[in-house]
């Protein structure tokens, strides 16, 4: 049996060639559930009814919910909705959003968790298949998008690949904040701060912590064996926060729309590895355009 991974000074675990080979099929399950969800997205489903859907994939894959028990939480996925930021929790009713970001069908107040056209919703996924963690989530929308939301995907999308791209041996992680921060605050919306992207392997989460705003140059080393999610969060207003009572969901202070895509990565020899790509490249909302 092989022994523990290696750690770097700053606590970061360094995986050996043949870990890859379990995250890339953990990732590949993780990102496949997502692919067959898409098509029960649409106004009038529950996200209740998604979970199942969702749980039932993921069993019936020989895997485990990651999310099921962790910390107490009672369900299979993540689902956030318009300004939902993170955690929101599927089988709740939908928190009532704002008509300055989203049209005003979907101000009224809701008393399930139905869909309605119009809604933009980010569902996150991990699966624990043979050990290994595979961790992602990504937009989906009820319909079509309205205008403000439409803009605000495609730029979170954007910002996730800019992080994706810096990472490589010798980079630093404060890279992959300054390129998303710079690039969010250019298209004049906010880096959530509040949450962050994390180390996983055969743990849920470990170090590093994956900032998603900062400096070039600062932060831990990236060096070959190192995975972790890059999964930034964008609002079109401030970053602020806050959770609800439920204990879970984080919603925007100014109930401004959120955003959020979420890979997991590997740093290779000479860059970097997406354990999560969508085998039917369906990762971005409008892939059918």
């Amino acid at each position: 049996m092989r022994k523990d991974v290696d750690r770097t000074p700053d606590g970061i675990k360094l995986h050996a060639p043949e870990d890859f080979a379990g995250m890339r099929a953990a990732g590949a399950l993780a990102a496949r559930i997502l692919d067959e969800i898409a098509p029960h997205v649409a106004p009038g489903v529950k996200t209740g009814e998604l979970d199942e859907i969702i749980h039932e994939k993921i069993i019936e894959a020989g895997a485990t919910p990651a999310t099921l028990g962790y910390r107490g939480y009672t369900k299979s996925s993540c689902i956030s909705i318009n300004h939902v930021v993170c955690h929101g929790i599927p089988g709740n009713p939908v928190p009532k959003t704002k008509s300055e970001t989203i049209s005003r069908d979907l101000e009224k107040r809701r008393d399930d968790d139905r869909l309605l056209t119009g809604d933009v919703l980010n569902i996150d996924v991990t699966v624990i298949l043979d050990g290994w963690f595979g961790d992602t989530s990504r937009m989906y929308v009820a319909g079509k998008p309205k205008g403000p939301a439409s803009r605000l995907i495609d730029i979170t999308h954007e910002a996730l690949m800019r992080g994706i791209s810096v990472v490589r041996p010798g980079a630093r992680f404060g890279d992959i904040g300054h390129a998303i921060q710079s690039y969010v605050e250019g298209e004049r919306c906010s880096v959530v701060r509040d949450f962050c992207g994390h180390g996983l392997g055969r743990v849920f989460h470990d170090s590093p912590s994956v900032v998603h705003y900062g400096r070039s140059g600062t932060g831990p080393e990236m060096r070959p064996g190192m995975f972790f999610t890059i999964e930034p969060m964008v609002n079109l207003g401030r970053p602020e926060t806050k959770i609800l009572d439920d204990g879970w969901t984080a919603v925007t202070r100014d109930k401004s729309l959120s955003a959020q895509f979420e890979h997991s990565v590997g740093v290779t020899e000479d860059g970097v590895e997406i354990f999560t790509l969508s085998p039917a490249g369906r990762f971005h909302p409008t892939w059918d355009r």
